[in-house]
């Protein structure tokens, strides 16, 4: 999705003449009298209209995004509008359709800032002047490899075509997918291919449906345009699943649904969030944290493979399939499916208690069928059960949660896993571990400790968080780079920490790497200051340079039951560089 400002550019241009690489764009001539644009009808309730839509594998539609970020490692690192690493991805997608039997076209957008070609991709078959037309851009930043943005977009987009034809069901309507270039430009590829269309080829377009950034990992659930028809299948499924979706007020505008909105052609589309931060009520509603960004890897360096969270792009790539079998495919046998969700989504048990949530299932499509239950991620000392173990998709069981007396207290989140004979499904449970007689909650407190999601939530002088190779990270890629100027200057690198109470220790822990040119043995002329509060912990200074990251500890039992704000100062004078170099902060109760 594209940044915010606008530009003189994102107005709609005159009607320009398509180029197309290798034919011309997919739309039919115009019969003789051509309907006006026009949503598309009422959707019934997911269970009742699920007309065989498919379960689409959220592995598939990873191993798209792995080959996306070859692509782009082997181009620079990046995958921008026009790039050789763009071009790889167009010959991708392309080659993938291709072999799926689709008539794909390329057309050239001699319009865009960074020349490039969009993908038009259209299933044989359904009137050609009834056309439900699903896009994505497939273009990213050039500060890095754009998994998330647009790669999720992309992948979950090409995953659901491919299915759609290994399944070859009859169709009611035309089927076109569009993968965009430009749209981080100004949404251009979108444009230019809308200005392109003649006003019947535009009305043929009965609605646009638009998955920008449908894999963040603190996402929330958003459809654009909720309230409107033409949303009806995707907010349709989403409801389903119980996640009450969003308007995708972020989004407005900013991304390629716009171009086919300002034509007049009905649109819709689902995204997870970009840079706009996660309200106390959306974390509560959907997990995750709150006050942080949705993508904290927006147009950054790490929006990689590691920037996704596969959960929401598993329900993106499904939703996508609902509204797709929805609206254009004739009437079949239902595919057998269901839903899993734990009421309440959250709850906390004392050490040696336990406490109760009911897991839910829905038949969303088909039959009912057996759903066997499950549950993973709990910590040593923690025990969940069902009863019933199994139910009949529709039914409910209780879900026992029990800690033992020695359990880790701390936050943790429970998946519950329902398995059918036809599909597999999961839900969330966020669950508190306490002590039970003081109220420790436990856990380990601060935000983006090995500092590999961002700069969020720390507060740094500019590049201090870095992942320049010259200093290595202890672990991962990132770490925090104080001074090594070799001149005098000031930089700091803080956060504000809420401390629980109650607990029985308190240990804050560090590793710092101190590399210096100075060659003193006795004078200590750069400083690092560790402050906790108004307290100074230590100072560290070209004195203690050492080879290797070296672990420093403290007690921080003093800070229990606070807001406090820990803070790093690093203090060069004159000349010869010291770097103090910062990894893996921890400050962990129990």
């Amino acid at each position: 999705m594209r940044r915010t400002t606008r530009t003189a550019g994102l107005a709609l241009a005159a009607a320009v003449a398509l180029t197309a690489a290798t034919a011309t764009v997919p739309a039919a001539a115009a019969p003789a009298s051509a309907p006006a644009a026009a949503a598309p009808a009422p959707v019934p309730a997911p269970a009742a209209a699920a007309l065989a839509a498919p379960n689409i594998s959220v592995t598939n539609v990873q191993a798209h995004l792995n080959q996306l970020q070859s692509i782009a490692t082997s181009n620079g690192g990046n995958r921008r509008a026009g790039s050789a690493g763009y071009t790889a991805s167009v010959n991708y997608v392309k080659g993938k359709l291709q072999a799926a039997g689709y008539t794909v076209t390329e057309q050239n957008c001699t319009t865009c800032t960074y020349p490039g070609n969009n993908v038009i991709a259209e299933w044989p078959g359904g009137p050609a002047d009834q056309v439900v037309m699903f896009g994505a851009h497939l273009d990213g930043v050039a500060a890095g490899p754009g998994i998330n943005d647009n790669g999720s977009g992309s992948a979950a987009l090409l995953e659901n075509a491919l299915v759609l034809a290994q399944q070859n069901p009859t169709v009611t309507k035309r089927v076109r997918f569009a993968w965009w270039n430009g749209e981080e430009q100004g949404l251009q590829g979108s444009k230019h291919y809308v200005n392109s269309l003649s006003a019947t080829q535009r009305g043929y377009i009965k609605g646009y449906y638009n998955f920008d950034m449908v894999g963040s990992t603190n996402g929330g659930y958003f459809i654009n345009r909720l309230t409107s028809t033409t949303a009806a299948p995707l907010k349709a499924y989403w409801d389903s699943l119980g996640l009450a979706p969003e308007e995708n007020v972020e989004g407005q505008g900013r991304s390629d649904d716009y171009s086919f909105q300002q034509a007049g052609i009905p649109t819709s589309g689902y995204a997870l969030g970009a840079s706009a931060r996660k309200t106390t009520a959306q974390a509560a509603k959907w997990g995750g944290t709150a006050s942080a960004s949705y993508d904290p890897c927006y147009h950054r360096a790490c929006d990689t493979t590691s920037n996704i969270g596969a959960t929401g792009l598993d329900r993106a790539a499904d939703g996508i399939a609902y509204a797709l079998w929805n609206l254009a495919v004739g009437a079949g046998t239902p595919t057998n499916d269901f839903s899993v969700s734990v009421s309440p989504a959250s709850g906390s048990v004392a050490l040696g208690a336990s406490g109760t949530a009911t897991v839910l299932t829905a038949t969303t499509s088909g039959s009912a069928q057996s759903v066997a239950l499950s549950a993973s991620g709990a910590p040593s000392g923690v025990t969940v059960s069902f009863s019933p173990s199994s139910v009949t998709s529709g039914g409910s069981s209780t879900m026992t949660v029990t800690a033992s007396s020695t359990a880790a207290t701390g936050t943790y989140t429970i998946t519950v896993t329902g398995t059918g004979s036809a599909a597999t499904r999961t839900a969330s449970y966020s669950l508190v571990v306490t002590d039970g007689g003081t109220g420790c909650t436990g856990g380990q407190v601060v935000g983006n400790s090995s500092f590999e999601s961002g700069t969020s939530p720390w507060t740094a002088t500019s590049g201090v968080i870095t992942n320049i190779a010259s200093q290595p990270a202890r672990t991962g890629s990132y770490k925090a780079w104080l001074n090594g100027v070799g001149s005098t200057n000031t930089q700091t690198l803080s956060q504000s920490l809420t401390v629980p109470a109650g607990c029985a220790t308190y240990t804050l822990s560090f590793w710092l790497h101190v590399n210096t040119a100075e060659t003193t043995t006795s004078a200590a002329y750069d400083k690092l200051t560790v402050q906790v509060g108004s307290t100074t912990l230590a100072t560290y200074s070209n004195l203690n340079k050492a080879t290797g990251y070296v672990q420093r500890t403290f007690d921080a039992a003093a800070y229990a039951g606070q807001t406090v704000t820990l803070k790093f100062t690093g203090v060069e004078d004159a000349s010869l560089q010291t770097s103090f170099v910062i990894d893996d902060v921890t400050l962990t109760a129990s």
